[in-house]
């Protein structure tokens, strides 16, 4: 299995990294105790987790001193089936100062005896065993959450294997454009089943359906304008580091147009693109 660490001075973007992570289809977990990574491997070995790309862990000075000190023969333990990588994030410590007086957080190690500077500077101290075994460094001092994002995807990723997770849902108007969504399209020029008596309480996953919308010229295409516009513009929401879209085709109640769009736009792209989810709003 693979195993991310990811640690360094709070403020560095730590947090950032690992929701990139999260968003490249990694199991992860924020603050994780060293001594409970042996535990972790073992389980996250197990087939239950076989459908994740591997397994990242933050891990950070809010840990006991001890086991930070005891990280190097913590790893060593680890069984030799194990594909480690330690990544430590740092930054300038005016840099540092500078975003926590922009967010105006706390430090975890600064209270009303120690300063801000201070407790910048023992965590360096209390995390020096996890920064020397590293095996990438990175100085965040100049980065945006953007690039750091981007850096991420390089450094652990690889930058031809990142991919970009699409949601296709359906959805009525009549409950409102789903607050999430990054792309609307209103289907309702289309002829509504719910006006056939014996359509009326079937969904667009029904033939019966199915038959009625695909003989109507419109629905053909409406759904090719949809790929031309998706075949262009997804592999550029991709570049600009989007990881997740979620593409919502609306119609009035959400049980007949709307779903049987989003069902064939979800068949079509299932072999074009690594992820595809599918969900339709108002039959769930």
């Amino acid at each position: 299995m693979e195993l991310l660490i990811i640690s360094g001075r709070s403020g560095s973007g730590k947090s950032t990294a690992l929701h990139q992570l999260e968003d490249e289809g990694y199991y992860c977990i924020d603050n994780l105790p060293v001594s409970l990574l042996p535990a972790l491997v073992k389980e996250a070995s197990c087939d239950a987790f076989g459908h994740f790309r591997g397994t990242a862990v933050c891990i950070d000075a809010r840990n006991a001193w001890m086991d930070l000190k005891n990280f190097s023969a913590v790893m060593a333990s680890l069984p030799p089936s194990v594909t480690s990588r330690v990544l430590f994030l740092d930054a300038e410590d005016s840099a540092l100062t500078k975003r926590f007086s922009e967010t105006r957080r706390r430090h975890p190690l600064s209270n009303e005896i120690v300063p801000l500077a201070e407790a910048i500077e023992k965590e360096s101290e209390l995390l020096e065993p996890i920064s020397s075994a590293a095996t990438l460094m990175l100085d965040t001092s100049q980065m945006t959450i953007y690039d750091l994002r981007d850096a991420i995807k390089q450094l652990l990723v690889g930058k031809d294997s990142a991919t970009m997770s699409v949601l296709f849902q359906s959805f009525g108007f009549k409950r409102g454009v789903p607050s999430d969504a990054d792309l609307v399209f209103d289907v309702r020029m289309l002829p509504n089943p719910h006006w056939v008596s014996k359509l009326r309480l079937l969904s667009g996953r029904d033939q019966p359906v199915k038959d009625f919308l695909e003989e109507q010229p419109l629905t053909g295409e409406l759904f090719c304008d949809i790929c031309m516009f998706l075949d262009k513009w997804l592999p550029r929401y991709r570049d600009s580091n989007r990881s997740y879209m979620n593409i919502a085709l609306g119609c009035t109640g959400g049980q007949h147009r709307s779903v049987y769009l989003a069902e064939r736009l979800y068949k079509h792209y299932q072999d074009e693109l690594a992820q595809v989810h599918l969900r339709h709003r108002e039959l769930q």
